[in-house]
């Protein structure tokens, strides 16, 4: 190819390409944010541990004021200094963090433990560093994401205690700690802990949020039958009350929860039910239905929240018994509210709220698992004089630390996150029963 078919070059300002808009903080009227990720601002106060005769201090930066306890989250850096009263008596400095895993089944025999995490640094050693021991020395060690007990791998589990008395029963704790220990005199001398170690606990606090927001909320019916619950926004749940008398027909339930199921600790859970048959079946049902105000007692038909906690040890399966043990509480109640009714059908809105003391979501780490799940039911007072026969559902949902935000920042829980409970067979007894424990069927 001969050069005079090249083209003629040309200055690049020639081509300069059209302008770029202008940079602004905030979308303009032709604009859309899709995501905003701010970096969640940190606390600027200092948690101080000192050992027992003073002469060293642990300084752990970024936390809270009045903080009982360092607080730290996924993949945060456990930061800080460590403060020597004397270092020129020092022979060498480290600090470490680390996390167990421990699992004690009562009366079965069966103990576990996992290192959930282990880091150790060196800060100076008179044996590598020249020049002496400085009085201060900062430190910052990242918390892994992840840990694995040999045969899976598993997100980081939150600080967490549960305990089952009795027999069957089990113990359960997960916890984390960091330690600063000062080597005094020779390197091979050994390290008296009243002297030269301090070392406190610390919360590790993952948090997280659902990947969309609740739906619409409708509070009351304008135009006869809800059918804003057929929607892509709403999952309904149908089952069927049979009726053991003749004339009476089988009422058709359907509960109706948000589609994502992940909901957050702090934000109340809204559902629907609907009941629908022929008027007398409903008539005949209204003394087991929801109540709009709270009475004394257990009421017939109710929306729970339940939390099932799991553990095994041995993760065996013994003449076709798995050998786990479990426990199930009530962690929230729903209320309900008269929506509408029509000839046919009859409808209430609720909602539920988590137990404020409900600090963390479900997790699977190891031989211990927490699920969460919503349970509706219909529980006759008196089976043998009452028309309809006994309900009871189960629909697995997630919790979440934090409510959904729209500007995409945190870790998130969509539709494949469900923390799927154990559903209790015809073999153990019924999760509205609310059994303190038993082992697998």
């Amino acid at each position: 190819m001969s050069a005079s078919g090249l083209p003629a070059y040309r200055p690049t300002s020639v081509l300069r390409s059209p302008a770029s808009p202008v940079y602004t903080a905030e979308p303009q009227a032709y604009e859309q944010r899709l995501a905003l990720n701010r970096i969640r601002e940190r606390p600027s106060t200092e948690f101080v541990k000192q050992s027992k005769t003073g002469g060293v201090s642990l300084r752990l930066s970024e936390q809270e004021d009045k903080a009982t306890l360092p607080v730290y989250g996924c993949g945060d850096s456990v930061e800080g200094t460590v403060e020597l009263a004397k270092p020129e008596s020092a022979s060498s400095v480290e600090v470490r963090v680390e996390g167990s895993l421990r699992l004690k089944e009562i009366a079965e025999g069966g103990t576990t433990s996992h290192k959930l995490c282990l880091s150790v640094v060196t800060l100076w050693s008179r044996e590598t560093d020249r020049g002496p021991c400085p009085a201060s020395l900062p430190f910052s060690l990242t918390l892994p994401m992840t840990f694995s007990d040999g045969r899976e791998t598993y997100p980081l589990p939150p600080t967490h205690q549960a305990r089952l008395p009795g027999v069957p029963g089990f113990d359960a704790t997960i916890e984390y700690m960091v330690c600063a220990s000062v080597q005094k005199g020779k390197a091979s001398s050994l390290l008296r802990i009243g002297s030269g170690t301090v070392w406190t606990p610390f919360i590790y606090y993952p948090r997280s949020r659902p990947a969309v927001p609740l739906p619409r909320i409708v509070r009351q019916l304008t135009g006869g039958y809800p059918t804003f619950l057929d929607t892509t926004d709403w999952r309904c749940y149908k089952a069927l009350m049979t009726t053991k008398v003749s004339g009476l027909n089988d009422i058709v339930t359907m509960f109706y929860v948000p589609a994502a199921r992940v909901f957050s600790l702090s934000e109340p859970i809204p559902f629907y039910v609907l009941f629908a048959s022929s008027a007398i079946s409903l008539a005949a049902f209204l003394p087991l239905g929801p109540t709009t105000t709270r009475l004394s007692g257990r009421q017939p038909t109710r929306v729970q929240l339940c939390r099932q906690t799991n553990v095994d040890v041995r993760n065996e399966v013994v003449f076709g018994t798995k050998t786990d043990i479990w426990q199930t509480v009530e962690i929230g109640e729903g209320v309900f509210k008269h929506m509408g009714d029509g000839p046919d059908w009859i409808c209430f809105s609720g909602e539920l709220r988590v137990n404020s003391q409900i600090k963390i979501g479900g997790f699977k780490a190891g031989g211990l698992s927490l699920k969460d799940y919503l349970v509706f039911s219909m529980t006759p007072p008196d089976p043998a004089k009452t028309p309809f026969n006994e309900l009871r559902q189960v629909v697995p949902i997630r919790l979440t630390t934090d409510s959904w935000t729209s500007d995409g920042a945190g870790q998130t829980f969509s539709a494949s996150d469900y923390s799927i409970p154990i559903l209790a067979s015809e073999a153990r007894p019924p999760v509205n029963t609310l059994a303190p424990g038993h082992p697998s069927p």
